[in-house]
């Protein structure tokens, strides 16, 4: 009944807000929909392999746009918790993703402060009733592990899995994803984003290795004894790269220079889902029912997501960067101001003059240039 009050007293509006718990590496994410004043629905979301040096603010700053990725429907607010750093970037993809303006903020006071702290009370039972659950699925996934590690003839159940992706189109905005699973679940906090830095045009192979000499360089220098984040400092029992025999040799090739040629390496091949390992000519078909074959699959898909997630982010990055570069007078505080006022380049495009010099630090002369930019 009080949650039926606070909905109605929320008048016509459409927002979206977000309740985070968290517990021993592990989150619930909790989303209210909020639709003409009327909660239209809920989601719960499960992440696991967070860090402990990562606040609240990093978990929704890699969440919310993830989620948002496959939304059907963008609303006109957005209530977090905690600030996110990108908040202005997604800010502005979710403008243009709904084509109207988008506000990403945290509530201070008022009924969407009590229904954000409703989502994170109800974030908090489901996490309760989720560490019942994963003492269950302990015993299952280490059955899954072991079937795995048959099959594909490992030397040992592969605790740890990494599976790495590049996107890009036509080779711009290159960038490559590593995603981690840990016991058989994700690890979000050991996933990472590479923007790719050596390779010009579209040559998929050779962003694959820039890649991995970077994640496999960084290993290296912690057997050394310099300090690396806890995402490079291990080394995983299975290496899945997203594509066929090319992409696999691609891999070996830096590999074995460094002294890792004893990772069991294989690539998935969408087409027919068949997992090729060096020094074979046919592939490993695995059961199209089999669990194993869906455990490789969810891998590779959540790599392929989270690269494709991360070329959206840097695409629109560069091309608000690009539009507005060579602008005299204009730097990134200003550029990120005008993002927030007008929410994307097209909305800036469309400004007068006199509304551009209302954003902090935008003068008469800087506005004239942005007008004659773009």
């Amino acid at each position: 009944m009080a949650q039926r009050q606070k909905m109605q007293a929320l008048g016509k509006l459409d927002q979206d807000l977000f309740g985070l718990a968290r517990a021993d590496g592990q989150a619930i994410v909790k989303v209210f929909n909020v639709r003409e004043g009327q909660l239209s629905g809920s989601e719960n979301f499960e992440l696991t392999g967070l860090n402990a040096l990562q606040s609240d603010a990093d978990v929704l700053n890699a969440f919310v746009p993830q989620y948002y990725t496959s939304a059907t429907h963008i609303p006109r607010e957005v209530f977090v918790p905690a600030p996110l750093q990108d908040a202005a970037v997604v800010e502005q993809w979710l403008t243009e993703r709904r084509g109207s303006r988008v506000s990403v903020r945290i509530p201070q006071r008022g009924k969407q402060r009590q229904l954000l702290a409703q989502a994170a009370a109800n974030a908090q039972e489901t996490m309760r009733s989720l560490r019942i659950k994963l003492d269950y699925d302990a015993e299952r996934t280490a059955s899954l592990l072991q079937d795995l590690q048959s099959k594909l003839e490992l030397p040992a159940p592969p605790d740890r899995i990494e599976c790495y992706d590049i996107s890009n189109i036509q080779g711009k905005h290159p960038v490559g994803s590593m995603v981690v699973f840990e016991q058989g679940r994700p690890k979000p906090a050991h996933y990472r984003h590479f923007r790719i830095k050596s390779v010009m045009g579209a040559n998929d192979f050779a962003m694959l290795q820039e890649v991995l000499r970077r994640r496999f360089g960084r290993y290296a220098r912690t057997e050394e004894g310099v300090p690396q984040e806890p995402s490079f400092s291990r080394i995983p029992q299975l290496l899945l790269i997203d594509g066929g025999k090319g992409q696999l040799s691609a891999a070996r090739e830096v590999l074995e220079p460094l002294g890792l040629g004893a990772i069991p390496t294989f690539g998935l091949a969408k087409e027919q889902e068949e997992l090729f390992r060096p020094g074979h000519s046919d592939p490993i078909r695995l059961p199209m029912d089999s669990p194993a074959l869906f455990l490789v699959q969810r891998v590779r898909d959540e790599a392929h997501r989270f690269a494709i997630t991360f070329h959206r982010v840097v695409r629109r990055k560069d091309t608000f960067a690009s539009a507005l570069d060579g602008v005299t007078g204009l730097g990134p505080v200003r550029k990120r101001a005008l993002l927030r006022a007008f929410g994307s380049v097209d909305s800036i495009r469309n400004a007068s003059v006199d509304d551009l010099m209302t954003v902090k630090g935008v003068t008469r002369p800087v506005a004239v240039a942005i007008k004659e930019m773009l």
